[in-house]
């Protein structure tokens, strides 16, 4: 289910708007800071002056609200909304989004004229999605998507300009762009490999130029390329999870700051913003005595008197069974350590040292609390992955909550 946003009067005179969940979780939910959202959005408006700017919502806006997210970002400055999937996509034209849409993931041949009905750009690199796109006869934008490196999706660069000419063949086929996707853009300080992807997307453009075909819309830039190498940005930019304030990898973080050192101009005020909070709560206290086994596997023992609080929070929410004896969560504004492994619908945290804790408080499992910061580049430490990981599986049933 895709939320509705209403205006609301909170407690403390915090005002939020408010999704309707059909408490399809009544322990759980994501905060979502508008203003942090709206902050990166216009950070990369400055950053890529008038190219189109195409934030990328897919996979619930990797875990921050499809729908949400995708208004903010076009109120913000955005130009483009991408996705991976049609369904995607249809929730964003239900919610009564009419901007481009580019559809990034493979929309089945059975589905092509839902895809051309709604009104969206689509990637292309099967004859047989031309074909198919071809025999609706409808007109539709397509985006052909070259292989440079990535070996994932794409059309070898030996048979783009075949390609490009069958495509053409079918009247109702605009080829409006082209686009490549880099392998190694963020996961190094060393850029060798980047380099040589974008000289042969370059050298595919000469391609086509070459052979007489015209493409308007060149783009390859994700958030480490736009926010690295201007030479990526072309006529438009797809910003994945900086759109979110989150950086790409700590290797572009490095990166940034290298650049930032040694020449200021284009990433002086440049700062991105994290929006994602994410809480629980008590659902119950007890004392556990010394030398007791908590939770499955008995694979943890207490060596003192130890005050439990359970948290209504499992690995079925998205919380990652693999940071079981090694996270954090926050209660009021203090660390309390897990304690046992990470069970389907509830954890266990040792609340001993943290004073006044009740029944249905508060936990902090990500995001500010106080002083205290638990981020997801910290929780995918934890876990042994990326933050894009951290975010995106958080369960779409927990309610997005936009807090101004």
């Amino acid at each position: 289910m895709y939320y509705s946003l209403n205006l609301v009067n909170f407690p403390g005179n915090l005002y939020l708007f408010f999704m309707g969940h059909d408490l399809k979780s009544d322990l759980n939910r994501i905060e979502i800071s508008k203003s942090a959202l709206v902050h990166n959005i216009q950070t990369f408006r400055r950053l890529v002056g008038d190219k189109i700017l195409c934030p990328c919502v897919k996979s619930n806006a990797y875990g921050h609200g499809l729908v949400e997210c995708g208004r903010i970002f076009l109120e913000a400055g955005a130009d483009w909304l991408s996705v991976n999937s049609l369904y995607e996509a249809e929730a964003l034209r239900d919610a009564g989004i009419d901007a481009p849409i580019y559809i990034l993931g493979y929309v089945p041949l059975n589905f092509l004229q839902k895809a051309v009905d709604l009104d969206c750009r689509m990637v292309v690199y099967n004859r047989e999605t031309v074909e198919e796109l071809g025999r609706i006869g409808k007109k539709v934008r397509v985006h052909l998507k070259v292989e440079t490196g990535n070996n994932r999706q794409g059309i070898s660069v030996d048979d783009l300009v075949d390609f490009a000419k069958f495509a053409k063949t079918f009247e109702n086929i605009e080829l409006e762009g082209l686009s490549t996707h880099f392998a190694n853009i963020e996961d190094t300080t060393k850029h060798d490999f980047a380099g040589k992807q974008l000289d042969r997307f370059i050298e595919a453009c000469k391609s086509l130029d070459i052979a007489g075909i015209k493409i308007p819309i060149r783009h390859c830039a994700n958030s480490a390329a736009t926010i690295l190498f201007p030479e990526t940005h072309f006529e438009l930019v797809r910003v994945g999870i900086s759109a979110y304030g989150m950086w790409p990898s700590n290797e572009t973080y490095v990166s940034f700051t290298q650049k930032q050192q040694e020449d200021s101009s284009h990433l002086k005020d440049f700062s991105l913003k994290p929006a994602f909070k994410w809480t629980s709560k008590i659902v119950q206290l007890k004392n556990v005595p010394e030398g007791e086994y908590i939770g499955y596997g008995c694979t943890y023992r207490t060596t003192r008197k130890t005050r439990v609080a359970v948290v209504g929070t499992g690995y079925y929410d998205g919380y990652d069974r693999g940071v079981s004896h090694k996270a954090h969560v926050l209660v009021k504004g203090k660390r309390a350590p897990v304690l046992g492994r990470v069970c389907m619908n509830l954890m266990m945290v040792d609340v001993s040292d943290i004073s006044d804790v009740n029944i249905e408080d508060d936990v902090v499992l990500m995001g500010t609390d106080g002083d205290e910061n638990i981020s997801a580049e910290l929780f995918a430490d934890w876990a042994g992955t990326i933050n894009y990981e951290v975010t995106s599986r958080v369960n779409d049933r927990i309610p997005r909550i936009v807090v101004l």
